[in-house]
């Protein structure tokens, strides 16, 4: 790969990281921006950037001016946002790769803010968990320009396909994917740790197995805790995309919207400390569910108590 294309980051939490680590080692000049430089972990920000040749730049704008291709990766809320502030430094025919998990709606409004200062504006829905699969992410492509970056992004290492040449169409396909990912999450959260409660854990996940053979109810259940506990605030803000996604189509997201509420519980309980002080990685956690299952219903009898 040329060391002559020059990637922005957006965003430089978990996702941001694994694909400035990957894009690195081919020698890929990589720069970034995020909301939490100036804060309290910036260090933590500036001390990955240093170890894997990453520049830190301190705006959206400045960022944008220096890129070829520009990747959005932040919360869902923010991609409009995003894609607002990174205009005043976009520069004709530079790819915008929009990596977040926002409806068909939020991607469409921030095209027309990035192919308005002449950006060349690419949905990008992330089908699966980063991290297993790093840049190789199976990635859907959307809109217009799609194809168009399909071979960069090949080159790239990246695993991305077009979907659709029209905007909306790969993300309506990730938004109603995640109604059923996410809404597991919330579900196996909820089931679990109430049949914790009653004791009838073991029985439950035994009928689960004998209806659901082959999925491994037991791992599923700790990544599942393990996942929501460390990034539920992201997913509950994902989640209301979904619902909103939903909604748009012109049904009551009654599924999504309880997902989104139970995965941002999970997220406050989190930020209480309730699983463990936070870390650079996430949080303290255990790899056996039902050590986190009472921790949460140690804090709801305290609460009760109280």
């Amino acid at each position: 790969m040329s060391t002559d294309l020059s990637i922005g980051l957006i965003g430089y939490g978990e996702v941001g990281r694994i694909l400035a680590e990957d894009l690195r080692t081919q020698g890929v000049r990589v720069a970034a921006h995020d909301i939490k430089l100036g804060g309290p972990a910036e260090g933590d920000l500036v001390g990955h950037a240093a170890r894997f040749g990453v520049e830190l730049v301190s705006g959206h704008a400045a960022l944008a001016a220096m890129s070829d291709l520009v990747i959005s990766a932040v919360t869902a809320s923010q991609a409009v946002p995003v894609a607002e502030a990174c205009v005043p430094g976009l520069r004709a025919g530079v790819w915008f790769l929009d990596f977040n998990s926002a409806s068909p709606k939020a991607k469409i409004e921030a095209a027309a803010l990035v192919e308005g200062a002449g950006g060349l504006f690419v949905e990008g829905a992330v089908m699966t968990s980063v991290p297993p699969y790093r840049v190789k992410v199976p990635l859907l492509l959307g809109g217009p320009h799609a194809a168009g970056l399909e071979p960069l992004l090949g080159r790239l290492g990246f695993a991305a396909k077009v979907a659709s040449d029209r905007l909306g169409v790969a993300s309506a396909t990730k938004m109603c994917r995640s109604v059923m990912i996410k809404g597991l999450e919330a579900m196996v959260i909820e089931s679990f740790t109430t049949a914790r409660a009653y004791g009838v854990e073991d029985a439950v996940i035994a009928s689960l197995e004998e209806t659901f053979p082959g999925l491994g109810w037991e791992k599923l259940g700790a990544y599942f805790f393990q996942r929501v506990i460390q990034h539920g605030r992201r997913r509950a803000e994902e989640v209301r995309e979904v619902a909103r996604t939903v909604r748009e189509a012109g049904l009551d997201p009654f599924s999504a919207a309880g997902t989104a509420e139970r995965q941002a519980w999970v997220a406050d309980l989190a930020d209480a400390g309730v699983f463990g002080p936070k870390s650079s990685d996430g949080f303290a956690k255990s790899d056996d569910w039902r050590v986190e299952a009472d921790r949460i219903l140690a804090t709801l009898k305290r609460k009760e108590r109280s």
